[in-house]
């Protein structure tokens, strides 16, 4: 204990401070006047403001203590400190240019100082954590705050954790100005948003955000009391508690368990509240820590607000604000001092440090783990480093800090959610940003994980969505869920997490991996392809992605227990693979042109060899006429074309539709421009449930045998905007419970006898600006619980309310523009 004390006088004493002084102003004098020492003297600086506040706490302590053996020789540091700060300040640029071992050499010497300084501060903070706890409470406060700060700068571990005080941002951020702006206006300016959590994968940035939050002036004008505490993955309450208490100097209570602690906990945040009161949750995760977020949730008052930081949304508690990648700008200059560039004694050519901060994808973290890995490097390391990743090498193959990272919020998803966490892998299937349309997830896991119910898909999209994990994004929300309509329900993510979602399989021995991705130049193969030894038995899902000069020469595909097949091309003219190897296995066929115009398939006749086929998704395609191109699918159960030239395929002269698809049971057509009509032979289909017609504005009629479609459920036919009528055989449509004619602006009346279609529930009827009444039959509509509607529409319905006493009017729909953002359409 004697030795400890004796550390602080020598630390305090009147000599050593007037050094340290001399030392504190000569690095900011340094820092502002340098220019290739810029960054190191700016690590000093902060390293020395941390020193003054521990002087100042200091000196305030029992002036009786005395000298520690030892650390004399610290004085003696700072002395020579002063001296090569002075010396660096001073020395010009083109000396240090043209003197390449003497800037290394000062480099060095700086660095080693910035070291030693912390390791004496390192060192005392440990040394009062041992003894000094109770006796010098001011000295502890200090050296928390002085631990805060390095920990912030990842400069030093296993420092000791301050008692809920607010940690000091790093003292170089960058990109988060705005989101601080932004931030201020969404959480203090509205007293309806009690909680909001700042979400945003492992290192983008959500905590370096929360303390700059907590020390803005507007922020701390507001919120006298701020409380910020580390929750983690596996959060001890104990401990949160204990921390709470210790903030406010109030006595630590018995606990028992954890729901004792939880209520204290409510208790101890009612009293605290009555202050305006701003707590901090940081590193929030899904399932371990919503008990801690109900008992704060429960508890609202305006003088008290809660910030949660989490890689995960809490829908149920609040509202969410997500982080953004960086931005090139931005990403560049964290690179910059992340590499101490301006320092460095190589010179890297400025076009190689772009490409490899482009290859980081704006992604914090990854800039910051590639940045530090070639800090102080060569430029044939930095030469190499680019290659690797160029070629398609992952950052996560090489990068543990950062793999790790991103593989704890995969691992969170609970143990039962095996499939969620299929789900995740399967999105790095697709090409790099992509936005990729829900509906061509659902036919996916449909077979895949036996999902037949395409809500289950959309609620595990959700829960990906909810954990960072992806992005999904709806274009349009009706008040009253989609329906069982998701053409408009999107998924983004972020190219580093697709690289995670590829890392999960891309180290499974050829032959052994359940999907494999291929993305193809011109028409290079991979060796295993034509070797017969090396070909995958087990692939349940390929994905293939060709480029522009691809010439559509396939070799033959030896994929026996592949389900799924999904295709990407870019060219005008496309051939499909043989599928012979396939005919037997394959079961969704997904085909997707990323041309800006309909492309030409050569072979659709290949299509008829698929025999256990069961759904097809055609994107950008010119359909055939499948009278001179016949193919049968007798297992076919779902087909969907979107912006595809439909016009030859839907003569009445060009197809069969019943000897093509005799067992289909949903079709959908989307933003087919061309398509004029349907043929009356659609109308044979009777195992037909869900025809849905969009965003096709010159359909103009519909077949007037469409009441032959004896098992339909759904009839949607959003958006036809020449659309002038409904045929009178819709009465025969008994079994219809849900029709969409919203957007029909053509439309002037319904059916006379459109009451018939007594098992109807749900009528989309928004938009409809020329109907200007609706026939007595509606009455007879007893199922009809729900009619979405605007303003004009809804009049009509005045005078039925009161024989249908059930019906909801739903009125209002919300229109998402966020995707109008995203770098690709497709």
């Amino acid at each position: 204990m004697e030795v400890v004390i004796t550390a602080v006088t020598t630390i305090v004493g009147a000599a050593l401070g007037s050094v340290f002084q001399q030392l504190f102003d000569g690095v900011i004098k340094a820092h502002k006047k340098a220019t290739k020492f810029k960054s190191l003297f700016r690590d000093l600086n902060s390293t020395l403001e941390s020193y003054q506040i521990l002087i100042e706490d200091i000196e305030q302590i029992d002036s009786n203590i005395q000298s520690l053996q030892g650390l004399d020789g610290f004085k003696t540091k700072m002395e020579e400190g002063i001296q090569l700060v002075e010396k660096c300040s001073n020395m010009h640029p083109l000396q240090l240019k043209i003197n390449f071992f003497k800037k290394r050499k000062y480099v060095e010497k700086l660095r080693a100082l910035d070291v030693s300084l912390q390791t004496l501060l390192s060192l005392v903070s440990m040394y009062v954590q041992v003894n000094l706890r109770d006796r010098v409470s001011n000295l502890q406060t200090s050296v928390n705050r002085i631990d805060r700060n390095l920990v912030a700068q990842n400069r030093t571990e296993n420092q000791i954790r301050g008692w809920c005080a607010v940690p000091n941002p790093p003292s170089f951020t960058v990109g988060l100005d705005v989101h601080l702006k932004n931030l201020k206006m969404k959480f203090l300016n509205d007293d309806e948003v009690s909680m909001l959590v700042l979400t945003a994968p492992g290192g983008c940035g959500k905590t370096t955000l929360a303390q700059m939050f907590c020390q803005d002036e507007e922020v701390k004008e507001k919120f006298k009391k701020k409380i910020f505490v580390t929750v983690s993955e596996k959060p001890n309450l104990d401990r949160i508690v204990e921390e709470m208490c210790q903030s406010t100097g109030s006595q630590v209570p018995a606990l028992q368990n954890e729901a004792n602690a939880l209520t204290w906990l409510q208790e101890f945040l009612t009293e605290t509240g009555k202050d305006p009161l701003l707590l901090v949750l940081d590193d929030v995760w899904l399932g371990s820590s919503e008990s801690l977020l109900d008992k704060c949730h429960e508890f609202k008052t305006s003088n008290y607000k809660i910030l949660v930081t989490s890689r995960f949304r809490f829908p149920r508690f609040c509202s969410s604000y997500e982080l953004d990648p960086l931005n090139d700008k931005d990403a560049m200059d964290l690179f910059l001092d992340t590499t101490s560039l301006r320092d460095s004694e190589f010179d890297i050519p400025p076009d190689l440090v772009t490409k490899i901060v482009k290859l980081c994808k704006g992604f914090p973290l990854a800039i910051t783990v590639i940045g530090r890995d070639l800090c102080n490097k060569p430029v044939e390391i930095w030469e190499k480093r680019e290659t690797e990743l160029s070629k398609g090498s992952s950052i996560l193959d090489s990068e543990k800090l950062l793999l790790d990272r991103l593989q704890s919020s995969l691992n969170a998803l609970d143990k039962g959610a095996v499939i969620a966490k299929e789900c995740f892998i399967d999105l790095g299937s697709f090409p790099e940003d992509q936005r990729i349309p829900a509906v061509v997830l659902i036919d996916m896991w449909s077979e895949l994980y036996d999902l037949q119910d395409d809500y289950l898909s959309i609620a595990y999209l959700h829960d990906l969505n909810n954990r960072s994990l992806a992005n999904l994004t709806v274009t349009r929300n009706e008040k009253r869920g989609s329906n069982g309509y998701y053409s408009e329900h999107y998924v983004t993510q972020h190219d580093i997490l697709r690289s995670l979602a590829i890392h999960q399989t891309g180290h499974d021995p050829i032959g052994q991996c359940k999907r494999l991705n291929m993305d193809m130049c011109g028409d290079v193969v991979p060796n295993w392809w034509t070797e017969q030894k090396q070909k995958p038995k087990k692939t349940r899902l390929l994905s293939i992605s060709t480029d522009g000069v691809f010439s559509s020469k396939w070799h033959n595909m030896h994929l026996p227990k592949a389900e799924v097949l999904v295709l990407h091309f870019q060219t005008k003219n496309y051939a499909f693979p043989k599928f012979k190897k396939m005919s037997k296995s394959l079961k969704v066929l997904i085909v997707t042109n990323s041309g800006v115009l309909p492309a030409e398939v050569s072979n659709f006749t290949l299509l008829g060899s698929l025999s256990k086929l069961k759904r097809i998704r055609l994107e950008r395609i010119w359909i055939p006429s499948i009278k001179e191109n016949p193919i049968e699918l007798k297992r076919l159960q779902k087909i969907s074309f979107f912006m595809c030239n439909t016009g030859r395929a839907f003569s009445n002269k060009s197809i069969r539709f019943f000897e093509a698809f005799p067992n289909l049971e949903e079709m959908n057509i989307d933003y087919c421009s061309d398509l004029v009509e349907l043929p009356d032979d659609l109308c044979i289909l009777i195992h037909l449930k869900k025809l849905s017609i969009t965003n096709s504005h010159k359909l103009s009629a519909l077949p007037e045998r469409i009441g032959e479609l004896v098992n339909l459920e759904v009839l949607r036919l959003r958006s036809c905007s020449d659309l002038s009528e409904l045929p009178r055989s819709v009465r025969k449509l008994e079994k219809l419970k849900f029709l969409d004619i919203s957007n029909c602006f053509s439309i002037k009346e319904l059916p006379e006898y459109i009451g018939e279609v007594r098992s109807l529930e749900r009528l989309n009827m928004r938009h409809c600006s020329r109907l200007q009444e609706l026939p007595e039959s509606i009455s007879d509509l007893e199922k009809l619980t729900e009619v979405i509607c605007d303003e004009h529409t809804e009049e009509l319905w005045e005078p039925f309310l009161p024989s249908l006493g059930n019906i909801r009017r739903v009125v209002k729909e919300e229109v998402n523009l966020d995707w109008l953002q995203m770098r690709h359409f497709n």
